[in-house]
């Protein structure tokens, strides 16, 4: 599997753009690598009160619930803040940022939330280096600080976003799948029940669908299901119309049932021309109709 930078197209170059873009120099890095030691012994206590913070706060304290987490994500906050102050932004740096945005997004902590912990870390953070340096030098090294965390926080925003949006695309994927479901019943017969509304959209994915199964499966006969749609307009029957005719061109018959007396009647009362397709009311006879089509017949049992 590709890494976060790879997929994001993360290289040097854009390294230092993203770099340029924060304002982040080497100077800022130089105070940080300065105030490292420092770093490292205030760091116990500003992950004690950043936690402290999360765990008072109800809508945070129930991501940290199982049994062990906090003291692990005490340990990950703590190397994450030394390698603040290691000087090292580098290509593997940005890796683990957007790690850690990919990871929020699987969990399912919403942005807010963790956006507000970086501010909160913030605070922390610079009221403890404002408690041991002079005033000068904490706001130099809160400022450099600060560049360093909005840097991360985009990075993370980043694979969170693109994460999110990969996760609505598989399920709109699976919405669509099954919403139209093409099963297989006999060799060569497939059947597509629709259900519900047909709208142009989701006309064009079952139509779309339809046409891979039959080419993929060699179908001569679909059977089309209409018992679950509650309405039947013009438009509709120009779609089931439309699919008839591009399955013909593959080769293959149309059977279409589940037609009830009040639907029949729009599709008299529309004009519709279904002499082209083979109609049955219910979906047992429009069975029997596609196997008798590919030769097979449903008997009794000897």
């Amino acid at each position: 599997m590709a890494s976060y930078t790879e997929r994001f197209g993360f290289d040097d170059t854009k390294l230092r753009e993203r770099l340029r873009y924060f304002d982040i120099h080497e100077t800022d890095l130089s105070l940080l690598i300065t105030h490292a030691e420092l770093g490292r012994e205030l760091t116990p206590g500003i992950v004690e009160a950043f936690y402290n913070h999360l765990l008072a706060c109800p809508e945070t304290a129930e991501y940290l619930s199982a049994p062990g987490m906090v003291e692990r994500l005490q340990r990950k906050q703590s190397h994450y803040f030394h390698s603040m102050f290691s000087g090292d932004l580098d290509l593997a740096y940005v890796e683990e940022r957007l790690r850690v945005g990919a990871v929020h997004e699987r969990i399912g902590v919403p942005p807010r939330w963790y956006i507000g912990a970086y501010s909160r870390y913030l605070v922390v953070a610079h009221a403890a280096f404002h408690g041991r340096l002079e005033q000068a030098e904490a706001v130099a090294t809160t400022a450099a600080l600060e560049k360093v965390m909005h840097f991360d926080a985009a990075l993370a925003m980043d694979a969170y976003i693109a994460a999110h949006l990969e996760t609505a695309t598989r399920q709109r994927a699976a919405i669509r799948e099954l919403s139209t479901p093409v099963i297989r019943v006999h060799d060569r017969v497939l059947l597509l029940p629709l259900i519900g509304t047909v709208d142009s959209n989701r006309a064009q994915e079952v139509m779309q669908q339809a046409l891979i199964k039959v080419s993929e499966e060699q179908a001569r006969v679909l059977l089309l299901d209409i018992a679950g749609v509650a309405v039947v307009d013009t438009q509709v029957a120009d779609h089931l119309l439309k699919m008839t005719s591009a399955v013909r061109l593959l080769g293959a018959q149309t059977v279409l049932t589940g037609i009830s007396p009040m639907v029949a009647r729009t599709m008299v009362e529309l004009g519709v021309d279904v002499g082209t397709m083979h109609t049955r009311n219910a979906l047992s006879d429009g069975l029997e109709l596609a196997l008798d089509l590919v030769g097979m017949k449903i008997g009794p049992i000897a």
